[in-house]
């Protein structure tokens, strides 16, 4: 017997036991030398940036700030002033704006707290969360504007990423269609001040409140509206033959549907009355496009703008007022699309006050820029500093540090060299980082206590006296 009770096998057994024990251990041992080696693997193995995202190395960077401050500039222009929101927030919130089916557009996720969250696609429920917590306390009208980073959980392609930076303005607590041609005459600000013109870009405008004035004059049920959308914004993105199948089954009238296909050709509102016969809504919802036309007239953009009905968005909460702003060739994507939406905030509890905005992209707008030629690799400064100080003499680096810790303190960008290297080097160093001026501490400071202060851009110099230098402002 052996020791733990169980018998003692003979010999051959015992052999074989040996022999496979051997054998296990063996495998055991080479199993875990190949876990090591994956381990190992692992470890050195290079990580990649997720698919649908970008890097910002300094040059991006520098597009990056380009577009925002450009969006920042023309926000201010135009009277707004800046908020920002969580990076994530319930999904409900997203699922009450646009239905369930949107979960599959988010990252979305549980917490420890299980609680169901995710990261913003978009901001506008935030913003309606937000004024609805203050509504009473906010001075109308609310004039915001945002540049959130945002995430949507679909498949990259050219001009549509994972991770984006988006330009919002919205106005909230103004009835009148004014405050639509604002939103409107406000994108098309900035992008003329990026040198985009009206042969460049162009600016649809429509009226989802038209839209669906017309639609019930031909027999269309108010609630089939939001099935119908959809699809009607599709007209301009899928092929003729494929809009028209998907209209043939929802609407059973094929004269309906040649009318709808003649109403989604309109580029002009005084065809429509030759289409379909206006009611006393169209009519109200009409002339409220024609009065935002006027005011574009008056606010010197409606050169870029014109009435393009196939235009509808495709977000259920549009109220009035829609429109997307286009490369004038039609090859990319929107630029930028927006509109009225008097019930979101109601929608998310909230009373009933009317609003309107618009976003903006970053990755189209980056895309058209550079085919216009209007943003290249090297047509923006990664780094521009007022002065760069160069030293020649170990034993002068801490005059040279002490000079640039105090241009910093004056506020002046100011860089130097780490390395007391050549001048003709730390020249070059300085013309890199598109110093203005650059100040050499050198035998000028050692003999006399004076600092060489040369001209980047023109290549003068003059010898300053260190001691007075910073009596005055240096520049």
């Amino acid at each position: 017997m052996s020791r733990d009770g169980g018998s003692t096998p003979p010999a051959s057994s015992r052999a074989f036991c040996t022999r496979n024990r051997w054998r296990c251990e063996n495998d055991e041992f080479r199993r875990i030398g190949v876990h090591k080696k994956k381990k190992e693997t692992h470890r050195t193995m290079k990580i990649q940036s997720v698919k649908g995202t970008r890097d910002f190395y300094p040059p991006q960077m520098a597009v990056r700030n380009f577009i925002v401050d450009g969006w920042k500039a023309a926000s201010i222009r135009g009277g707004f002033v800046e908020y920002d929101g969580p990076i994530f927030e319930y999904l409900q919130m997203y699922q009450v704006k646009s239905g369930d089916e949107i979960v599959e557009q988010l990252f979305n996720f549980t917490d420890r707290g299980n609680r169901h969250l995710a990261i913003r696609p978009e901001i506008t429920p935030t913003l309606a969360r937000m004024v609805n917590k203050q509504i009473n306390a906010l001075p109308r009208p609310i004039k915001w504007f945002s540049v959130p980073r945002l995430c949507r959980a679909e498949r990259p392609q050219k001009g549509r990423l994972r991770e984006f930076f988006q330009w919002n303005i919205d106005i909230i607590g103004v009835d009148d269609v004014l405050a639509d041609a604002e939103v409107i005459a406000c994108s098309l600000d900035y992008l003329r001040n990026t040198g985009l013109t009206s042969a460049d870009v162009v600016a649809k405008i429509s009226s989802r409140r038209l839209l669906a004035a017309l639609l019930k004059n031909i027999g269309i049920a108010e609630d089939k509206l939001e099935t119908l959308y959809p699809i009607l914004d599709k007209k301009t993105k899928i092929p003729v033959e494929a809009f028209c199948e998907m209209l043939d089954k929802e609407i059973d009238s094929s004269e309906t549907v040649q009318t709808i296909l003649k109403l989604m050709d309109v580029h002009s509102v005084d065809e429509i009355p030759d289409i379909v016969k206006l009611d006393e809504e169209a009519q109200i919802a009409l002339d409220e496009l024609k009065r935002v036309f006027a005011y574009l007239e008056k606010m010197g953009v409606a050169n870029g703008c014109r009435f393009d009905m196939s235009i509808v968005r495709g977000l259920a909460y549009y109220t009035g007022m829609v429109f997307e702003i286009h490369d004038a060739v039609g090859k990319l994507r929107a630029i930028c699309g927006g509109g009225r939406y008097d019930n979101l905030l109601s929608d998310f509890g909230g009373p009933k006050v009317t609003a309107t905005g618009m976003g903006m992209g970053d990755a189209v707008l980056e895309i058209l820029l550079r085919e216009k030629g209007l943003l290249t690799d090297d047509s923006l400064d990664i780094q521009k500093l007022d002065y760069f100080v160069a030293c020649l003499d170990d034993d002068l680096m801490d005059e040279a540090v002490a000079i640039t810790a105090k241009l910093r303190e004056k506020g002046y960008a100011a860089n130097f060299s780490y390395k007391t290297n050549a001048l003709k080097k730390q020249m070059k160093v300085a013309d890199s980082m598109n110093a203005a001026q650059c100040i050499i501490v050198g035998g000028e400071y050692k003999e006399s206590g004076q600092l060489v202060v040369k001209d980047m851009a023109t290549g003068e110099q003059e010898l300053v006296e260190a001691a007075t230098f910073f009596d005055t402002d240096p520049v």
